[in-house]
């Protein structure tokens, strides 16, 4: 149902979002986070940085969309769904404020996610953002750190009728003081991504021009690969289970 009626459900601000947090005492704000944007590539990278976070140890919390089969694969803690149970108590609980406030699905779901994550006290969180990036929901974190994989036109409908203009919504997450690092250097992006960056005083680096990603090989269902830094290896043969050739540029 709401892949028929997300669009419609897009909101031209952050209020509902910020009215709901508030109410359950600003759940973001008791966590650490990375906010990860994209037109393509935010969900690998998401579930990547995810996956290296805990394999060193820290609690990491994940929230991605869409999900594929349980609406629960949005929001899970080292690989772990929220269950079922702390689903219900959530909307049970938060039934009065959901009448009142009258969130979206993404908003209410959005709350539980940071909600969840607060009170299991998470090390870190990697907030993967559902539309865009200046108005989505997601973007009343302040993250330790910005992602924005690469730019293409999507959902021209709601965030323009331009690379420059998609660009400057993906471009929202960029934080104050924040470092925003950019996946992909695109010649009409750039200067919109070094624009926002100054204006935020954000340090910014763009990944590709720092590091490149070579000897592709898919062996046992793994891609391996070795990262390159000044034409000298730093990381050889890296596996993945994402085996696709497409994905060195989210490694």
């Amino acid at each position: 149902m709401f892949t028929r009626v997300g669009a419609s459900a897009f909101k031209k601000d952050l209020t509902n979002t910020v009215i709901f947090c508030e109410a359950l005492d600003n759940p973001q704000n008791k966590f650490k986070s990375i906010h990860v944007a994209g037109t393509n590539g935010k969900g690998s990278t998401s579930h990547m940085l995810a996956a290296i976070l805990q394999a060193q140890g820290y609690k990491t919390g994940l929230y991605t969309s869409p999900h594929l089969k349980d609406f629960r694969e949005r929001i899970r803690i080292n690989g772990k769904m929220i269950s079922k149970k702390e689903v219900v108590s959530f909307v049970k609980n938060q039934q009065e404020l959901i009448n009142q406030v009258e969130p979206s699905f993404f908003e209410v779901t959005v709350a539980l996610a940071f909600d969840h994550f607060a009170k299991h006290e998470v090390d870190i969180a990697i907030i993967e953002v559902g539309l865009g990036g200046r108005l989505d929901s997601t973007n009343i974190i302040q993250p330790e750190i910005s992602v924005i994989t690469n730019i293409s036109m999507d959902h021209t409908n709601m965030l323009g009728n331009t690379i420059e203009e998609i660009a400057g919504e993906k471009a929202g997450i960029i934080k104050k003081n924040t470092p925003v690092v950019i996946g992909e250097t695109q010649e009409k992006s750039k200067t919109v991504f070094i624009a926002k960056a100054n204006e935020m005083n954000a340090p910014i680096i763009f990944a590709d021009a720092t590091l490149k990603a070579a000897n592709f090989k898919i062996d046992h269902a793994k891609l391996s690969l070795s990262v390159y830094q000044d034409n000298q290896i730093r990381y050889k043969n890296l596996k993945s289970d994402l085996t696709g050739i497409y994905q060195h540029k989210n490694i």
